[in-house]
């Protein structure tokens, strides 16, 4: 299976496959695989596995350094965590909630949203982020017929929203929500996306509202059902530990399946053989019956386009860069939790340049606990994908964002933050492990899938094609493999 060294087989005779890409997507394809006998290489560009669910250590604290929560709209990573042993460690946040900053004051976020549109503009959160007008405004969307938001093959959710509830939800509410978890302007991402069976939901229900409601109830009684001690209704849960256990879990019983784990190894050329396929990285060759590629999109489409021409036209725009600031400091006037478990930002807010605060210590118990009395996690991202393509805050080099996450801290939380409070600090960046779902990219998806379907041996996975977070990640990543599984892998 491996070229540029003579080393036997253990697994000669087996269906053989390669991954490309030691993200969440490429390592559980990489089990689905092994699951039904077949030998598996995963190749990994760099040294770490995970992808964007990474750790790192501050202040002798092993924290996320990327993802640190999961949606439980479906039980899909409470699943995957179940299977790996990991069920125990299933928790919810801290009931304390979140809040948005908007230009004019903070408000509380309210907790019964889809992308922050509301279900009830009458909630009192709602009505008090809103005003009168702009809640009155909200529930026009009830008598608003169904066609209005849905009769167009695609659209942004910025013009759904603003269509079925007004300006004000959009930017008081959908903006800094969308902001914080997509890292972009709500006018250009693709609803169907980012906010799967919303608009079907509309033409069901007759209303935004009601469409809102109708998940949110799935969602609950999934939550209910399927992620252990975590409470219903919770949107979010995480793992005692972080998120990043989850991959400590994945590549331990990818190693016990016999799963060959590759880093360092950067797949250059990618080749449809007769027998199967060709995997170039390094000096090194891979061939095999069955190819999966878990990269981004533009890397996806730039290693595959010289043997599949057809989706050179097919390239989606690259994810914004995001930067994530971790402090830890010493300040007990937190331990009150002045702003719940963090803060998301409207983009119009003046003075501030995150997009997005999480009080990590306020968040997830554990972490509290870990941390000690007087002791806080704060983590501020910065990077939002915007009309002109991103803001002057992304070029900060790390010293510079610290302190902008400092003065962006001490408003947000109306507690001073300073560098006499810092036990310790770290900046990463993510380039575009956010996927960018442009309107039209639900169409554009369609297409790369029809043309892989149409290949033999050849599955293509990750969020660019499933969706942003990892509840879609892994449970698209699982369907794609099952499907690819039944057709049955070829030996080369």
């Amino acid at each position: 299976m491996r070229g540029g060294r003579a080393t036997p087989n253990p697994h000669a005779g087996r269906p053989a496959a390669v991954v490309v890409g030691g993200g969440i997507s490429g390592l559980l394809a990489a089990r689905e695989l092994a699951m039904v006998g077949t030998s598996v290489t995963v190749l990994e560009a760099s040294g770490n596995w995970g992808g964007c669910v990474g750790s790192h250590v501050v202040a002798g604290l092993h924290l996320d350094s990327g993802a640190e929560s999961f949606a439980t709209r479906s039980t899909a990573v409470a699943d995957l965590a179940r299977e790996l042993g990991l069920e125990d460690k299933i928790v919810a946040p801290h009931p304390g909630g979140a809040w948005v900053q908007l230009p004019d004051g903070p408000q509380e976020l309210p907790k019964t949203g889809v992308l922050g549109i509301p279900a009830n503009p009458w909630d009192p959160e709602v009505r008090r982020s809103l005003g009168l007008a702009g809640a009155v405004r909200a529930s026009l969307d009830r008598w608003l017929p169904a066609s209005l938001g849905t009769s167009a093959e695609v659209t942004s959710v910025s013009a759904l929203v603003r269509s079925r509830m007004g300006k004000k939800v959009l930017e008081r509410l959908v903006a800094p929500v969308v902001g914080g978890v997509h890292s972009a302007d709500p006018a250009l991402l693709d609803v169907d996306m980012v906010a799967p069976g919303l608009r079907s939901g509309l033409r069901e229900h007759g209303s935004l509202a009601a469409a809102v409601a109708a998940q949110r109830k799935v969602a609950q009684r999934k939550a209910s059902a399927g992620s252990g001690p975590a409470k219903a209704g919770s949107a979010v849960a995480g793992l005692m530990g972080g998120m990043n256990t989850i991959v400590e879990a994945l590549v331990a019983d990818l190693r016990e399946r016999g799963v060959e784990l590759l880093t360092g190894k950067r797949a250059e050329d990618i080749v449809k053989t007769q027998g199967g396929w060709r995997v170039a990285a390094g000096d090194s060759t891979y061939d095999a019956g069955r190819l999966v590629v878990a990269l981004d999109g533009p890397a996806a489409v730039g290693l595959l386009e010289k043997s599949m021409p057809e989706l050179s036209g097919l390239r989606p725009a690259p994810g914004p860069l995001v930067s994530l600031v971790t402090i830890v400091v010493d300040l007990p006037e937190l331990d009150r939790r002045p702003r719940g478990t963090g803060i998301l930002v409207a983009p119009q807010t003046p003075g501030v340049k995150a997009k997005a605060l999480t009080h990590a210590t306020a968040k997830w118990d554990w972490l509290a606990e870990e941390a000690g009395p007087g002791t806080h996690v704060l983590r501020l991202s910065y990077g939002r994908r915007e009309e002109a393509g991103g803001g002057a805050d992304l070029v900060l080099d790390d010293d510079s964002l610290l302190a902008a996450a400092l003065e962006d801290a001490s408003t947000l939380l109306t507690v001073p933050v300073t560098q006499a409070d810092i036990v310790d600090w770290d900046v990463v960046r993510w380039a575009g492990a956010l996927p960018f779902a442009a309107v039209g990219h639900k169409q554009r998806v369609a297409q790369v899938r029809k043309a892989c379907a149409a290949v033999e041996g050849l599955t293509v996975v990750g969020g660019w094609l499933a969706g942003n977070g990892l509840a879609a990640v892994v449970a698209d990543t699982r369907s794609q493999l099952a499907a690819g599984n039944a057709e049955g892998p070829s030996i080369p």
